[in-house]
């Protein structure tokens, strides 16, 4: 996700001599991009460095020891920005004081399609705010909540959901497989139907429900499947479930 977001900085014409990386394990393709790019890089916090922006982009399980080492790097202006799930606010302010937001992008940021929810805490000055706004809004639009929260539900809706629309197109695809269908044309019906609905829904300025509508005719094929979908039983319940399970176990990362 870090390398996402760089690569839109970068694309976006942003300065290489005000980023620095720091990462003890750079892959070779990331390594060249920084070098071709001029952006400073490094394996360890250097001394005497004070961030405007502190970016962390690492595994929640990760998180602890690497804060432990960028105190050095934290002076009275400095914002730090998690794009990290689980890990508080307090944690940060415990850890690394001052100016705090908690972002939750998602994987579409790598193709500058994500969508980006971020709650910031009080000692975040309004610009700041809105630099950060700038920096996230290169892989997709922000929103931004006042309840951090409302962080574990934001996680569990667009955070986790790629994942949600990628079974689906499994799910479809495996139904039309067990309809006669060959199995690699019936996934790419699927793969092609679902990038193209979220296409359609992307440029449309019509609601998810009234797309819907204009796919279903009375008594044709659309709405015996949807029959099925939105009976009691069906995707509605699941839904409920399985987000209230992701926003749960987001709780629980917290904690």
């Amino acid at each position: 996700m870090g390398g996402a977001m760089l690569n839109g900085w970068l694309d976006a014409g942003t300065d290489p001599a005000a980023i620095l990386v720091i990462d003890p394990k750079l892959s070779e393709a990331m390594t060249a991009r920084l070098t071709d790019a001029g952006v400073r890089f490094e394996t360890a916090a250097p001394e005497g460095v004070r961030a405007g922006i502190l970016m962390l982009a690492v595994k929640p399980q990760m998180m602890e020891a690497v804060v432990a080492g960028l105190t050095g790097m934290v002076g009275a202006q400095t914002v730090t920005l998690s794009v990290a799930a689980g890990k508080t606010i307090s944690f940060f302010e415990q850890h690394l004081g001052g100016g705090v937001v908690r972002s939750i992008p998602n994987t579409p940021a790598m193709v500058g399609r994500g969508i980006t929810g971020a709650v910031a805490n009080a000692a975040v000055s309004a610009e700041a705010k809105a630099e950060i706004d700038r920096l996230l809004s290169v892989c997709g639009p922000v929103e931004w909540v006042e309840d951090e929260a409302m962080i574990d539900a934001v996680t569990a809706v667009s955070g986790s959901g790629p994942a949600y629309v990628f079974y689906l197109v499994e799910c479809m695809a495996e139904a039309g497989r067990k309809l006669g269908l060959p199995a690699d044309l019936a996934m790419r019906l699927a793969r092609a139907t679902v990038t193209g609905a979220g296409e359609l829904m992307h440029q449309s300025p019509d609601g998810a429900g009234q797309l819907r509508k204009n796919v279903t005719s009375p008594n044709g094929t659309t709405a015996a499947a949807l029959d099925v979908l939105v009976s009691d039983e069906a995707m509605q319940p699941l839904f409920d479930a399985a987000l209230k399970a992701a926003c749960d176990r987001s709780r629980e990362l917290a904690s």
